[in-house]
């Protein structure tokens, strides 16, 4: 192996200010120019980039040397720093003042040439760059999402020391308790026929932590989960894990809303003014569709159910009659849409569930609706005050039940809020959404499930609707919403055995079942478990939004593709038959 020197400076370190100095750099050749006569290199490491000016007369052999420089190459560099030319300064780097005057150079590795550029803008398909990921995580934007991710490591770790919480380590291997997305499973080999489950969430872990009386805990967590993956989603993630004893939703909130304001105050100088506004999810989805609304642009929903409740056609009156609802959204200056623009709104409605869409085009004085034919004039009047339309705008009509027809008209709204360009990107809103169901019934298993989890505590003053009407019970759960993306969420956890378990008959879960899966959590709930709560911050959609990704992988060192599939190490991969045989595993 070569010898060299030890650098003294980074690569973004200096500037005029060491004009003089002697100093050893060391990093990979970025680009090298030939100019005749006088040899140019960029050198670049994590800091930044410096040139480098290789010269017949003041290099002596390193000159030489320097001409077989390539792009990747990792060197070592000393030299004098010198002053550039009277306007040759760059401006636009920190370094841009200065070069450094080489005097010596050693070659520590040669590279082959690269399968792209190490530059941020680069036409590449992701799964080039996530094959050769070590290569991508050299280019400057991407190192530097790392670097605001563990900046936002720290500030959230000292921000949750400083108000008292401790952080406590969970297992990674633990009980399969399969409530929600298929768990990851771990054969036991010791255990022939048992397996580990590697956790959705420290859900059970945090609330025996609270019963074992450490009141307030975080971890910075890896949790896992089988579930189909998207732009937002890994099989592996990363959450902010908080629960605490002795406390309300707004204990809960406010803790919430300093972690949020301090990790994007520090991290990228962005004010988050709180308390954040607050929604309920009766709310949220009555005015935008959503219970994770983007309240950047209005374009709000609105409900006419009451004026087509007696109108001819019978698609509107049957709708009400069923005790569905009739709403829409009014789209602004879309009245210009054609035909085919329409039919394309049309079925993309059908595919998200719709039967179809009714539309009404304000022109001048004239309001043109696809269903004249049944619609009188009076009623398309009223459904157009009832969204304040006017003239140039298109309104767009679902009926349905409540729930589907207003998701459909959620994505609806989305849609032409990106087609109409409606979404600014310079604001920040954050938005808390409260009061979730606390159950739902699932027509494929003809059971109610939980909507958070099974722990998750009703509202106190809906315990009796557990035995009535368990539908319209409320949720003590909370989520936080930036943007349209939920970035945290959580609730108060029951803490009585008798309200355990008579949610988890409501879920129908016996309690033979409750045993094996949550045995220990309800034994340990029989030892004086305190009131308590807690919420989970996405880490990885933080700074996704932090750092103005468009997807959690472009945060992530070692992400997944859509497919689970790891390139760069070709995981998951087969393995030996020997391994097989040690777990008792036969590959059918």
């Amino acid at each position: 192996m070569q010898q060299y020197k030890k650098r003294t400076h980074t690569c973004g370190q200096l500037r005029a200010s060491d004009i003089r100095k002697q100093v050893t750099l060391t990093g990979w050749v970025d680009k090298r120019r030939n100019l005749g006569g006088l040899i140019f290199v960029d050198l670049r490491d994590r800091h930044g980039i410096t040139q480098i000016a290789f010269e017949p007369d003041r290099s002596g052999a390193c000159y030489e040397l320097a001409k077989s420089l390539r792009s990747e190459f990792v060197i070592s560099v000393s030299g004098s720093v010198v002053s550039r030319p009277e306007g040759q300064a760059n401006k636009s780097m920190p370094t841009g003042e200065i070069d450094v005057e080489a005097t010596e150079l050693a070659i520590l590795n040669k590279a082959e040439t690269p399968p792209f550029p190490i530059e941020d803008s680069i036409d590449v398909t992701e799964d080039l760059r996530l094959k050769y990921r070590y290569l991508d995580l050299r280019r400057p934007i991407v190192q530097k999402n790392l670097l605001v991710r563990h900046r936002a490591y720290q500030v959230a770790r000292s921000y949750f020391d400083r108000n008292g919480f401790i952080e406590i380590e969970t297992p990674i291997l633990m009980k399969s308790t399969p409530e929600g997305a298929r768990d990851y499973l771990v054969p036991s080999r010791i255990h022939h026929g048992k397996f580990y489950a590697l956790p959705q969430s420290p859900q059970t872990y945090k609330q025996i932590l609270m019963v074992a009386g450490f009141d307030r805990y975080f971890q910075i967590v890896k949790c896992f989960r089988d579930e189909d993956l998207r732009a937002d989603r890994q099989p592996e993630f990363t959450q902010i894990d908080v629960e605490m004893s002795f406390v309300d939703e707004n204990d809960v909130l406010a803790i919430t809303e300093g972690a949020i304001k301090e990790m994007f105050g520090s991290v990228i100088g962005v004010d988050t003014p709180i308390p954040f506004p607050r929604m309920t999810h009766k709310e949220a989805m009555e005015q935008f569709g959503s219970d994770k609304p983007d309240t950047r642009f209005e374009m709000k929903v609105g409900i006419f159910s009451e004026v087509v409740a007696e109108s001819g056609f019978r698609v509107f009156s049957e709708a009400v009659k069923n005790g569905g609802i009739v709403a829409g959204i009014c789209a602004p200056g879309a009245a210009t849409y054609s035909r085919s623009q329409l039919d394309g709104l049309t079925d993309l409605a059908k595919t998200l569930g719709a039967g179809g869409l009714v539309y009404l085009k304000l022109q001048g004085d004239s309001i043109e609706c696809s269903a004249s034919k049944f619609v009188t004039a009076e009623e398309t009047k009223k459904i157009a005050e009832a969204l304040k339309a006017k003239s140039g705008d298109l309104v767009l009509i679902i009926t349905g039940p409540w729930q589907k027809a207003l998701t459909i008209l959620g994505s609806l709204r989305l849609e032409m809020a990106n087609r109409l360009n409606l979404i600014p990107h310079n604001k920040w809103n954050f938005l808390w959404v409260t009061d979730f169901p606390l159950l739902e019934f699932s027509e494929e298993d003809k059971r109610f499930v939980a909507v958070h989890h099974p722990f998750t505590s009703p509202k106190l003053e809906d315990i009796p609707l557990l035995d009535k009407d368990p539908a319209k019970a409320r949720a003590r759960a909370y989520d936080l919403v930036l943007n349209g993306t939920e970035i945290a969420g959580g609730s108060i956890r029951i803490h009585d055995s008798a309200l355990q378990t008579k949610m988890f008959g409501l879920l129908g879960i016996n309690e033979a079942e409750a045993k094996m899966k949550f045995g220990f959590l309800l034994e340990a709930f029989k030892y004086g478990a305190p009131p308590h709560g807690g919420i989970a911050f996405g880490f990885d959609r933080i700074v996704m939004y932090m750092t103005g990704s468009k997807s959690i992988r472009d945060v992530i060192a070692f992400p997944k593709t859509t497919s689970a599939m790891s390139l760069m190490d070709d995981s998951p991969s087969s393995v030996d038959l020997k391994q097989l045989e040690e777990l008792h595993i036969r590959i059918v």
